[in-house]
């Protein structure tokens, strides 16, 4: 495997505290016999965040020893674990091939990060199908989000494909919103000393919503804060994130 070839994983409830697992020589990947090596929840590879984790360790506890006695128990333990699986697929990202078990139908298939459909060969995708590297920029009557070929969008563009959490969005969508307001006001008044105070707040603002998205994308995507475009020089910078580190 070279180094930027993806890591394969497997999900699959074994009843054991951890349902993912990968093969003892990474080359196999192909090779649904190969996936005998546990991988723990708590990997720092992964990262996962705790929610995650313990959904993944519940789910996975949660199969009888001698498997389900009845279809519809199996049926929602089957659908329950393809929920939380292309959940670990969007969080991991590319870097990663996400492999799912269905106990259901005896069939392995390959999760896309991106467009949350099953595949059966691992690399279906020619291209990413969502941005990895995005921007969080404050400007007049501009989405708060940018990435190389999107253009400015704003967080719950479907195309993005980010998955944030309601709260977050709405926080962005107050945020650029804040700014549109903000600079109306300034133009209305054209006092500078005024408004100093609410740009140097809205930028903060903004630093600390980069932070958010950053640790709801995770370690998949690079997260720059660019500041805020009407507030002079001191409201201007260039700090990334990759999940919950900064670079």
């Amino acid at each position: 495997m070279t180094s930027d070839e993806p890591r394969s994983l497997l999900v699959q409830a074994r009843g054991e505290p951890s349902p993912l697992y990968g093969p003892e020589d990474p080359a196999d990947h192909d090779d649904l016999g190969a996936y005998t090596r546990p991988i723990p929840l708590d990997d720092d590879r992964l990262a996962l965040p705790a929610d995650l984790a313990a959904d993944l360790r519940s789910w996975s506890l949660s199969r009888p020893p001698a498997g389900f006695g009845s279809r519809p128990d199996l049926r929602k333990h089957v659908e329950r674990g393809l929920e939380t699986a292309q959940r670990l697929a969007r969080r991991l990202g590319p870097a990663w091939s996400v492999r799912y078990w269905d106990e259901r139908h005896r069939t392995a298939k390959w999760l896309c990060w991106g467009c949350d459909r099953l595949h059966w060969e691992r690399d279906e995708h020619g291209t990413e199908p969502h941005p990895l590297d995005l921007t969080v920029e404050g400007e007049y009557q501009y989405g708060p989000l940018r990435a190389d070929g999107f253009g400015d969008f704003f967080p719950d563009d479907p195309a993005a494909g980010l998955a944030l959490s309601d709260g977050l969005v709405a926080d962005l969508y107050t945020w650029a919103k804040a700014i549109d307001t903000t600079l109306n006001l300034y133009l209305r008044d054209r006092d500078e000393a005024k408004y100093e105070d609410e740009w140097q707040r809205l930028f903060q603002e903004g630093a600390e919503l980069t932070k958010r998205v950053a640790h709801e994308s995770g370690p998949a995507r690079r997260v720059t804060y660019k500041g805020v475009a009407h507030g002079g020089l001191s409201t201007l910078t260039s700090v990334t994130w990759q999940g919950e580190r900064q670079l």
